[in-house]
């Protein structure tokens, strides 16, 4: 079942990539694997959340990080938000905890900025936790204005 709210770029897609990834010479190749990725636009139940890793990145994330998808996003289910500029995320806290216990993910990577809005995504995330009935893992990153990372510790 997905989420479809008129807009043909909000349908639940899985790409299945073949092509052997090479990062010398030339273009990088994505390591995106599902669509959408906002979280206002995620289906929890979607195929790629099932029992995955995931990652939840506050949006400036991967402008601010150079190998943001070699590094962090290949092998992950990725959810996007921000915490200062999106309305409604009484809605991203029913969708992560839906995450948690519907679509069973194994882990919850928080990405944020060193910025202080971005810890309302973590706040977000550790809430969705606690409502949660299942118990997963929980890492925090945290990336510099300049692109390095600050921190990466287990919640």
């Amino acid at each position: 079942m997905s989420e479809f709210c008129g807009c043909p770029g909000s349908k639940t897609r899985q790409f299945h990539r073949t092509e052997q990834v090479t990062e010398e010479g030339g273009r990088r190749q994505s390591r995106l694997s599902q669509w959408p990725v906002q979280l206002h636009l995620v289906s929890p139940p979607a195929p790629y959340f099932k029992q995955a890793d995931v990652l939840l990145s506050a949006d400036c994330v991967a402008y601010a990080l150079a190998d943001f998808h070699k590094d962090y996003l290949a092998g992950n289910a990725l959810a996007i938000a921000c915490p200062k500029l999106d309305d409604g995320q009484d809605a991203y806290l029913e969708k992560m905890a839906a995450l948690i216990d519907d679509a069973e993910i194994n882990s919850l990577t928080i990405m944020i900025m060193q910025v202080p809005c971005c810890g309302g995504l973590l706040a977000l995330a550790k809430q969705a936790a606690r409502k949660a009935k299942r118990e997963i893992p929980m890492k925090l990153i945290v990336v510099g204005l300049e692109g390095g990372i600050l921190s990466e510790e287990w919640l």
